[in-house]
Order: structure tokens, then C-alpha cells, then sequence
């Protein structure tokens, strides 16, 4: 059907909330409602209200499932979406609308309905929510309140369209759809345990008595005035004014996004040039403020409107985006914070812009409230996450006594130093898997596929949460022999694709590897048995990282292997050159014991140069982890530098006592820089450490906690500089500038005239590592134009029969869990079959990880990680929580593993939200199993899906492949998989009403 939605009549939303509420105990997919206690009850607007938050005018309140499933989880104030005179499909919204990742943007403004279908939705909500209330327990019956918001100009919301709208929102008792949602409800009393005729008669026809203007850029005051004067004295409405950030100026606003990381977000100057001033608002809302008090009515401000930015990288299909979420609220609360000055806290505020779990309470300590939420809910964890809101607002001052200025300051200026609002210093990483989402058994564990090794992590946080760190380690080492090092300094892209970094910080699933290995190592390594090494020998060349895992998966599976190391320890760079700082020879040692425990030979001081001098020796197959040992080279005009893996074998082996001068520079911005800085500072007699590198940090490779931990440790960062030459104790360097992004996001560097030099008696290049070609080349292993070795991607083997390449010997330097994934794969090409097992992480208690999805919190004790971990291999359903109007839906299929996606066309607006938080490379709303409600619908679409021609009889058209097939229950010849058909008969079955 596109991007239309199709409002669900009235009867069929009361049989879908009673059947899946008496069936699985939710509500349009929330697991969990509140229930108001009426100690917590305020007033605003004469009226009760159970909570002082709830959704914000946007994508929660447009359709009347939106509104249920947000009282349900918490809210009890709505602020509905906007109406104008421009509706429906005269309205042109660009599809997708809104990208929510990390701030949050989108393209559309007001409601997508026509005005009097959003009057009828909003209707059907104030109508179900009394309802609800009663009967589930939630609340008083008149616990709750909606705000209408209206825009854009005087004459549109004069217009009989807008202004019948006003009018039936005073008061819907003559509107038919009022008088046919009571008609039914008191026609169908069995359908309800505790709800009385009599609370049905009382449900009352004022649904609101309150306004929340929106005027659109460029309004100018005299017509905010006029507005705002009508909706006070012709209609008798408690009136809010919607005020943008653009009040604070463009230098405020530029500066405050620059120091917070978001210095990539552009935005011109005009909006704040042609918006209403602050020299103009000022005396109009005192104006304001008289006229309604004359009245008997409230007036405040709304904050905020919207921030206009533009758009650079194709973020959404339009030429002006509205930013919203973390980013904004410095902003919003920067404006709360100078209203509530220059009123002296008596102009009331309401609030949105940037208010979450981790700031709405004190946002509302301040007087602040109502506050309304939109991008939080965008995010995994969807409307659930409004029960831990509401909870945590609780047992506060409910009496409205005015702004308090100055704790609105203190939290104006807080929030450039916080961290749940500040940018990442890096870029995000990219969350999603290089591969298509199923359309059956789609959940996944996104930290296990992210992981090189498909480490097990499901199964061994559950176990140390449970203290078993004997049985963790032992999942752990059946696919990484290297839990200390891989605990202690691993990359850890598990962590990375973690859900849990849309809600605060992902599971520290590296933390967590380190306790169970520091737990249960000693028992474990007491209780491995060596058994008989039989069968071909292997020689392994190299006792680094990647070395250590090939010898231990072939003599955990029996067959024999010796290591050839050219040095007297094992552990490769990890032992040589990460400085101990980062982690100690004990943890590195420990590891390399257990690589050896089943029976691995080691010779040590002993180069290998001639292979077939090995083979001649009787090893039949070898495995080459020599590391890309050819130190890489950075020439400058003039002067020499020292290589940084050079540079730290010296520190470690000299413990940092080398003359290098006071003045140090280091070259580069990966992780090999950033430790070379860190030695660097810890050296004897150096006094500055200096990185150089051609971008700014945002655009260095290193990790971000690499960098961050450079940057604790005082290193001093010269970025935008491109070395040329080192004279007379100085580097000279041109400054760089940054252009514009290219198509990956990326911004390239453009040479400038200037030039600058930096104190240097010693320099260090951390330019890279290359693969030892001379080696492969002198051995009869065939190498490609750049170098680099060939090899079948598969098993690992050369040109040269029986010869594997691993680490980061194969493509150049990589990391140690990588070098792991190598070395396995050649033992598994060696051995004939898989060297290691998968466990079973399914959990028979699912309830324990519902629990958890929408409820945000930080720890920073690693052994209760566990209860952190959204147990995403049993329950993915980001795409369900995330959409605002429920179109994915997460259904229990008999005869199929945990619950399946299906997708609901005619609920579906195609804003997009879901391919944000898809693991997959995909967009559930394009991409899953998808009902359409009639065969046009479905000729309207590309879906793979299904419409159900005969409920009773299940008989439904089917797109499958591409192809349109019809299918009956009971055929079992059908192209179609078993998975689908199941999908389709129970939706028939069990799952009626979401057909209408």
C-alpha cells in the first residue's frame, strides 16, 4: 500500500487489545504496563495527571494503537500530533522520514492523516484509555491528558477543517465517532470484567482543554501573538507556545554543538535570522501570560519546536532535516535555563527536546513538566521504556510552584559534559551484519556473529553471572585459547554490534572474559588431560597469538604440532611490544600455557627460513604465523624516524629507560599510535608526547577507548598536520583542512600554504606493518602484485600444498581474535573436521529477558554484566519495539522457535525506523514476511507476503520469490516453506483480529 496508513476501525482495536491482552498479557506488544498510584497525582489545567510526561506530538501520537500502547507503558500526558490545513496526501512527507541511530533526525512535521481521520484517532484513544484504565487497573479513569497541537498561520487554524477540529476536541459528544465507540463498548459488556455500564456513560466528551501552538520558521511575532490571543479568548483553551533554539542565536548554538562533538551537524544562519527573536518574545509571552491569567487559563512554553539542520550525507531524502534527542537537549535546556531567568521561574515550561531516563527526573525536579519524549522511544526498548520513566518519577514534588532557575541553570550547564548527550569522539561503528535478514528465525545474538570466532557469549555471560566461571572458561577456550589477552586488550567487535549501545553502553563482554578467565583458569588447566598426539605432524612457525591457537586446535583434537619460535618466549608482539601497561607477561604467559596444555612442542631460539628443510624433517603440513614482521617505513624530506614496533620492544625491554629526548612526536592514528604516545609519556625523561596526524580524532582508526586513554595519559594531539621534515630539532608539518564528506561519510583533506613546526628530538612513525613477501616468495608461495600472499579463502593453504598462511602474515596487521579465526581455519583444513563446537544458548525462561528489554542502566561491575545482556539469541525483536505505530509484530508460531516477525503493511508508514535497529542489512518494513490487507494492496508492493483470502477456510495469495501463488491449509506439496505457512495459519487462527 506504500506509505499510507489505513486507521483501524474502533471494534476491531477493542477485540485486538482484549484477545492479546487475555492470551499473552500485552498490549500492542507491551510486556509490562504501570499502574498509577494516586499519591503521585498533580494538576495541571484544573484536571488529574498520574504522570507529568508522555509522548511528544510526533510518531507516538498519530494513530490511536500508538497512544494505548504509550498510556499502557506509562504515559498519561499526550501531546497529539500536529494538525494544519494541509493534510493527507496533500501532505508531502519523504520517505524514509526518520533516522533515529544515534541523535535522531527526521522530515516530517505534522500528522499524515486527514484532519478528521486524526480527530477520529484521537477520539478512539480517549475512549480506549478510560477503558483500559479501568479494567486492567492502570489508573483513575481520568488519570490522564491530551494536548491538542495545532499550526501553522491564523487562517489555517481558522479554516472550518482545523477549527471543527478545535471544537470537537473541546468537546466530541455530537461527533458520530464518540457516539458509536460508546455504542459499541455498551453493547459489548462481556468483553469486559470490571468495566460497568456506568463508567462507560461517564466516560466524558471534553477531551481537551488545552492548545500547544506550533508555528512554522519564520512566524513572526506579531502572528505568534494573534494566534496565541485567539486560542486563549475565542476558544478558552490553556495555551503553550512552541519556542525553538533559535532564540539563543546562531553562536551559541554553533559553539555549544562544536565543543559537544556534533561540529559535523550544519545548519546556516537564516533560521535564526527570520525566527522570532528573543527581544520579541520576551514582552509578547509577558503579554501572554496577562491575557490568560485574566481569563482564568494557563499559558506557558513549549520547548522546543524544532532545530532545522541540513542535509550533508544523504541521512534522509530531503534537503532539511529536524534534529531532535541527545544533541538537542543542551539546546532546549540551554532556552529552559534563560526563560526561567528572565521570568524569574513564573512562565510555566513545558518540555521535549533531548528528555530521556537519565535526565527527565531532574528536568522535572526543576519545575520543568509536562516533559514529552519522542527519540528515546524510537530506540530498542520502544514505549517500554516509559515504565522506567514513570517509576522514576515517582515521589517527587507534585505541586507546581513554579521554574526553579537555578537548578534549570545547573542542568543547562551540566549537559555539555554529559556523556549520555555528548558525541562519541569516533564515528559509530557499523551495527549491522553484511547479510540479509530471513524471513523466518530471524533473532539473533549480533556480539556472537560480529566475533571473528563466533565466541559463545550468550553462554558464558550467563554462567558468570551465575559465578560458574569453571564452566565459562570452558566455553570460552573451546574456541579462543587466549582469554587473557582477548580479555584484557581484545578489539572486541562483539561489542560494537551489542543492542545494548542504543541504551546506554554495550555488555562488557570483554570485561566479562577476563573475570571468568582470572576465576577459572587454575581448576580448568588442573583438569585438562593431554591425550595421545597421533597422525600427521604440523609445523608452526611462529609463537605469537595466531601461532599459539593453530598448535592448540590441532593438539586438542590429537593431532601432533611443534612451534618454531625464533625468540625465547612466546606471545609474538603481545609479549615483545605491547607495553605492560596494557597488559602484564603473567596474563600473556597463562595463555600461552594453556595453548601448550595438550601436548603442543615448542623450539625455541630457532628461525625457519627453508621450508623444505621442515618437510624434509617430517612435518607434512606447516603453518606460516610469522606476523607481518617487515617494519614499515615513513621517509620524510629530511631527517629519520624510528619504526613505533622498533621503538616499543625497546621500552618494554629497557622498562622505559631510553634517552629520546624531551620532545617526542609520533606519527599516526591507529591503536599501534596511540600505544607508541602512551610509552612515549611514560618514558624516561620525556616531557611532551605528541601524536601528528593528517585528520582530526573523529576521523583516526583507532578504537575510541585507545584514543581516549592516550588522551587521560596527557598525550598531546597535533591533528590536521602532515610531516614533511625534521631539522635542527623540530618537525616541520603543512596544515591540513578537512573538505566535505565523501560517499562513506568520510571527509577528505585538502593541503593548505601554512606551515608550523613542532619541538622534536626524537620521531616516531606507527605507519604500519608490512607482510613478509621476501619470505613467501623465496619459498615458492606465490604472492599477488601488491605482495600479499594467495590463498584459498576456505581452508588457508598456498600455492604451495600444505603450507597455510595465518595472522597477520595473511593480509597485514590485523587483530589477535582474528589471527585466532586463521588459525583455526587451517586446522580445521588440516584436520578434516571442525575443531571446535557450538553451545546451545537457548534460555527456557524468557520472561527473564523480557524483563530487561527497555530498561536502561549502567554498571561498572563485570560480574553482573549478565543481567545487562538483552539474551538477543532468544528475543530480537528490535524492529517490533522501535515502530511507533506496532506494524512489526512479534508472533508466538506453534512449531517454530521463538517468536516471529511478522510485518503489517496497512500499519505501516515507511518512516524507516526499523532499518535503523535491524541487525541484519536490512529494513524489516521492506524485507520481512508481510500481510497485506486486500490483493491490492499487495499488487502495491514488492513484499514477500501473504493476504488472507478466505479466514475461514485459510486461503491466502502468496508472494514468495518473487512468484504469486495461492496456498490452503493442509497442502503439503507447496513450493512455499513449512515456517510460512505456519506464519499464515496461525495469524487465521490465533491471530484474527489483525486482519479486521
Amino acid at each position: 500500500m506504500g506509505d499510507r496508513m489505513t486507521p483501524m476501525p474502533f471494534d476491531q482495536l477493542v477485540d485486538w487489545i482484549v484477545k492479546e491482552h487475555d492470551n499473552s498479557g500485552t498490549v500492542f506488544g507491551v510486556y509490562r504496563p504501570y499502574k498509577a498510584d494516586k499519591k503521585n497525582n498533580r494538576k495541571i489545567f484544573g484536571r488529574t495527571l498520574e504522570t507529568p510526561m508522555g509522548p511528544a506530538a510526533g510518531p507516538h501520537t498519530q494513530l490511536t494503537q500508538n497512544i494505548v500502547a504509550s498510556y499502557y507503558s506509562g504515559s498519561r500526558f499526550f501531546e497529539l500530533k500536529t494538525v494544519q490545513i494541509l493534510d493527507g496526501e496533500d501532505l508531502p512527507v519523504s520517505k524514509p522520514c526518520i533516522r533515529a541511530d544515534d541523535e535522531c533526525y527526521n522530515c516530517e512535521w505534522s500528522t499524515e492523516l486527514y484532519v478528521p481521520q486524526a480527530q477520529d484517532e484521537y477520539i478512539k484513544a480517549w475512549i480506549l484509555l478510560h477503558i483500559i484504565a479501568k479494567e486492567y487497573g492502570l489508573g483513575a479513569m481520568d488519570g490522564f491528558q491530551f494536548n491538542m497541537s495545532v499550526g501553522y498561520d491564523l487562517e489555517g487554524i481558522k479554516s472550518p477543517k482545523v477549527n471543527s477540529f478545535i471544537d470537537n476536541m473541546k468537546d466530541a459528544k455530537d461527533t458520530e465517532m464518540f457516539k458509536s465507540c460508546k455504542s459499541y463498548l455498551l453493547n459489548h459488556m462481556d468483553l469486559f470484567k470490571h468495566v460497568t455500564k456506568e463508567d462507560i456513560e461517564n466516560i466524558p466528551s471534553e477531551i481537551c482543554n488545552s492548545v500547544t501552538l506550533s508555528t512554522l520558521h519564520g512566524c513572526p511575532p506579531q502572528e505568534i501573538q494573534r494566534i496565541a490571543t485567539y486560542l486563549i479568548e475565542e476558544k478558552g483553551l490553556n495555551t503553550f507556545i512552541k519556542c525553538n533554539p533559535t532564540l539563543l542565536g546562531y553562536e551559541f548554538a554553533r559553539n555549544t554543538m562544536d565543543e559537544m562533538g556534533y561540529d559535523y551537524i550544519a545548519f546556516g544562519d537564516f533560521h535564526f535570522l527570520d525566527d522570532l527573536q528573543y527581544e520579541d518574545a520576551v514582552p509578547m509571552l509577558k503579554n501572554l501570560m496577562a491575557l490568560a491569567e485574566k481569563k482564568n487559563l494557563e499559558f506557558g512554553v513549549k520547548i522546543t519546536n524544532t532545530f532545522p539542520v541540513d542535509v550533508r550525507n544523504n541521512e534522509l531524502p530531503s534537503e532539511e532535516m529536524y534534529m531532535s534527542g541527545k544533541s538537542l537537549y543542551p539546546l532546549s535546556i540551554s532556552l529552559a535555563a534563560k526563560l526561567a531567568k528572565e521570568f524569574d521561574g513564573k512562565l510555566r515550561i513545558s518540555f521535549s527536546g533531548g528528555a530521556d531516563y537519565h535526565n527527565i527526573k531532574a528536568i522535572v525536579d526543576a519545575g520543568i513538566w509536562p516533559v514529552t519524549v519522542a527519540t528515546t522511544l524510537l530506540k530498542p526498548g520502544g514505549y517500554q521504556r516509559l515504565l522506567q520513566i514513570a517509576e522514576k518519577l515517582e515521589d517527587g514534588n507534585v505541586k507546581f510552584t513554579g521554574v526553579d532557575p537555578e537548578k534549570t541553570a545547573k542542568l543547562a550547564e551540566d549537559s555539555v559534559h554529559d556523556p549520555h548527550h555528548r558525541k562519541a569522539v569516533k564515528p559509530l561503528p557499523i551495527r549491522k551484519m553484511a547479510k540479509s535478514v530471513p524471513l523466518i528465525d530471524c533473532y539473533v545474538a549480533p556480539c556472537k556473529d560480529a566475533c571473528p570466532i563466533h565466541q559463545d557469549i550468550t553462554t558464558y555471560l550467563q554462567l558468570s553471572g551465575a559465578g560458574k566461571y569453571e564452566d565459562a572458561i570452558k566455553v570460552i577456550a573451546e574456541k579462543n585459547p587466549l582469554p587473557f589477552i582477548t580479555g584484557t586488550i581484545c578489539a572486541h567487535n562483539c561489542m560494537s554490534k551489542c543492542n545494548r549501545n542504543y541504551y546506554e553502553d554495550p555488555v562488557n563482554i570483554r570485561g566479562v572474559k577476563l573475570v571468568c578467565a582470572e576465576g577459572g583458569y587454575d581448576t580448568f588447566m588442573k583438569e585438562i588431560k593431554a591425550g595421545e598426539l597421533k597422525g600427521k605432524k604440523t609445523a608452526v612457525i611462529g609463537g605469537g597469538p595466531a601461532g599459539l591457537a593453530a598448535a592448540y586446535f590441532l593438539t586438542k583434537n590429537g593431532m601432533p604440532a611443534t612451534i618454531f619460535e625464533k625468540t625465547g618466549t612466546l606471545g609474538g608482539v603481545v609479549k615483545h611490544v605491547i607495553p605492560g601497561f596494557r597488559i602484564s607477561d603473567e596474563a600473556i604467559d597463562k595463555d600461552a600455557a594453556l595453548s601448550l596444555a595438550y601436548g603442543a612442542e615448542v623450539r625455541y631460539n630457532t628461525e625457519v627460513t627453508d621450508l623444505e628443510a621442515l618437510k624434509k624433517e617430517g612435518f607434512d603440513y606447516i603453518i606460516l604465523a610469522t606476523g607481518a614482521s617487515k617494519p614499515g617505513v615513513l621517509k620524510l624530506e629530511a631527517g629519520e624516524t624510528i619504526n613505533a614496533l622498533d621503538f616499543l620492544a625497546q621500552f618494554k625491554a629497557a622498562d622505559g629507560k631510553l634517552d629520546i629526548g624531551k620532545n617526542v612526536v609520533v606519527i599516526g592514528g591507529g591503536n599501534t599510535a596511540m600505544d607508541t604516545a602512551r610509552a612515549v609519556k611514560r618514558t624516561e625523561g620525556v616531557e611532551h608526547s605528541y601524536l601528528v596526524y593528517r585528520r582530526t580524532k573523529r576521523y583516526m582508526p583507532a578504537d575510541e577507548e585507545e584514543l581516549e586513554m592516550a588522551l587521560e595519559d596527557g598525550v598531546e594531539f597535533k591533528e590536521l598536520l602532515s610531516p614533511v621534515a625534521l631539522k635542527n630539532g623540530k618537525l616541520l608539518c603543512k596544515v591540513m583542512k578537512l573538505s566535505d564528506t565523501d560517499a562513506t561519510g568520510r571527509r577528505n583533506i585538502v593541503e593548505t600554504e601554512e606551515t608550523v613546526e613542532i619541538p622534536a628530538d626524537t620521531v616516531i612513525a606507527a605507519v604500519g606493518e608490512q607482510v613478509p613477501t621476501e619470505f613467501y616468495e623465496a619459498n615458492g608461495i606465490n604472492v599477488n602484485n601488491k605482495g600479499k600472499v594467495l590463498v584459498n579463502e576456505e581452508t588457508l593453504e598456498t600455492s604451495a600444498a600444505g603450507v597455510y598462511v595465518v595472522g597477520d602474515g595473511l593480509f597485514g596487521p590485523a587483530t589477535v581474535v582474528e589471527a585466532m579465526r586463521d588459525a583455526r581455519m587451517a586446522a580445521e583444513a588440516i584436520l578434516g573436521k571442525k575443531a571446535a563446537v557450538d553451545f546451545d544458548d537457548t534460555v527456557d525462561n524468557l520472561e527473564k529477558i523480557y524483563d530487561k528489554r527497555g530498561i536502561l542502566g549502567e554498571t561498572k561491575d563485570y560480574k553482573v554484566e549478565d543481567s545487562r545482556c538483552l539474551g538477543c539469541s532468544n528475543v530480537c525483536e528490535n524492529c517490533a519495539e522501535v515502530c511507533p505505530n506496532r506494524a512489526n509484530l512479534a508472533l508466538n508460531i506453534p512449531g517454530l522457535s521463538m517468536h516471529q516477525i511478522v510485518h503489517v503493511d496497512y500499519m505501516c508508514n515507511e518512516c524507516g525506523n526499523c532499518k535503523s535497529f535491524c541487525p541484519y542489512d536490512s529494513a524489516p518494513y521492506l524485507d520481512k514476511f508481510t500481510l497485506f490487507a486486500n490483493e491490492a494492496d499487495m499488487e502495491n508492493s514488492k513484499n514477500e507476503g501473504f493476504v488472507v483470502l478466505d479466514k475461514a477456510e485459510i486461503a491466502c495469495k502468496v508472494r514468495y520469490l518473487g512468484n504469486i501463488l495461492t496456498w490452503k491449509a493442509g497442502e503439503k506439496d507447496s513450493v512455499i516453506p513449512d515456517g510460512l505457512r505456519k506464519i499464515m495459519e496461525t495469524v487465521c487462527k490465533e491471530y484474527d483480529y489483525i486482519l479486521g
